[in-house]
């Protein structure tokens, strides 16, 4: 595979996303207490050796400038517009435009550094760690709970380099806007940051909690007029069916949320992997499956990298929503 203009040999995906957990951005960006430490946790000892290397392993990594500056584009909203009562809630705008000048200032392409396995660290968890200004980098530009990292296994030149990649989790942030917009209050300090407010004990507010939807019963039903099954497994129980946003419904605005144009009928699964932005579509009806899904997964998804699909609604419209969906949510 070709990266930044070089060319790179695709060995494996590490199977699972890493969180950015709240103890390890930096303290701006923090929902609880402390300072923030530059530990990360990757996943078990085991799991974490077997694809960075042997235990007490330096791995070479790298990111690119334009991944993150996509990531800064994505999460943008979440900066103006805090889900989380983040310590620096007050600067988060100012913040968004300083990081992002950062990262404008990072070399194009290719930016290299490493990481340490913490093999000081007793137990079946594992965790690594870096000095470098990069990796600093990433932890000030991370918002916690909201935004995941994955990682991928290259050769360059037969040795090993991991390209990792900052992700905005649209559907995490969708979840904690839902209970701004529902109860609008801020959370207690005692409570744990997932519940991000403090709940109205008021009854008849309590079924508005599906994420706060507003006009999605008329959005789900004019995509099913218009197509009423799913153009990929052709099942058209409308019980097994989601009406999927294109543009991710947390950074929509409101006429784009309810915009049938903004979205297809699918299954379950490749709803699931259409938001998640493991597949994607062309404005000719093929589809493109992520190389950040496992090679285990791809295998059996299902449906192969540019299948044509004769049935799925692409308009001018829709092809305009898809051009978002290709830059800012699929995993390129």
């Amino acid at each position: 595979m070709i990266i930044a203009g070089e060319k790179f040999t695709f060995d494996s995906t590490y199977e699972t996303p890493i969180t950015v957990a709240d103890s390890w951005v930096m303290p701006k960006n923090k929902l609880g207490g402390g300072n923030g430490e530059a530990k990360l946790y990757v996943g078990s000892r085991d799991k974490m050796e077997a694809f960075f290397g042997e235990i007490g392993f330096t791995a070479t990594c790298f990111v690119l400038r334009q991944d993150l500056q996509a990531y800064m584009q994505v999460i943008k909203s979440e900066y103006l517009s805090p889900s989380q009562d983040y310590r620096g809630r007050n600067e988060m705008r100012s913040l968004w435009s300083e990081r992002m000048e950062r990262i404008n200032a990072l070399p194009d392409g290719i930016v290299i550094f490493t990481i340490r396995e913490q093999s000081q660290i007793a137990g079946p968890r594992g965790y690594v760690n870096s000095s470098d200004k990069v990796y600093k980098l990433i932890r000030e530009i991370s918002l916690p709970l909201v935004s995941y990292i994955s990682a991928m296994r290259l050769y360059y030149n037969g040795q090993p380099m991991f390209y990792l990649k900052l992700f905005a989790d649209f559907e995490e942030i969708e979840k904690r806007k839902a209970f701004i917009e529902n109860y609008g209050a801020i959370k207690q300090p005692e409570q744990e940051p997932f519940f991000g407010v403090q709940e109205e004990p008021v009854e008849e507010k309590k079924p508005a909690i599906r994420y706060g939807r507003e006009g999605q019963d008329e959005y789900r039903k004019k995509l099913l007029e218009e197509c009423p099954f799913c153009p990929i497994t052709m099942i058209n129980e409308e019980s097994l069916l989601i009406a999927s946003h294109i543009k991710p419904w947390a950074v929509s605005d409101t006429k784009e949320r309810i915009d049938p144009n903004n979205g297809f009928i699918l299954s379950p699964l490749y709803d699931k992997l259409f938001d998640r932005g493991y597949i994607t579509f062309s404005d000719d009806k093929r589809v493109t499956i992520s190389n950040w899904l496992s090679r285990q997964v791809r295998d059996r998804i299902g449906i192969k990298e540019n299948q044509f699909f004769q049935f799925l609604p692409i308009n001018n419209a829709r092809a305009q929503y898809l051009e978002y969906h290709r830059c800012m949510v699929f995993k390129g």
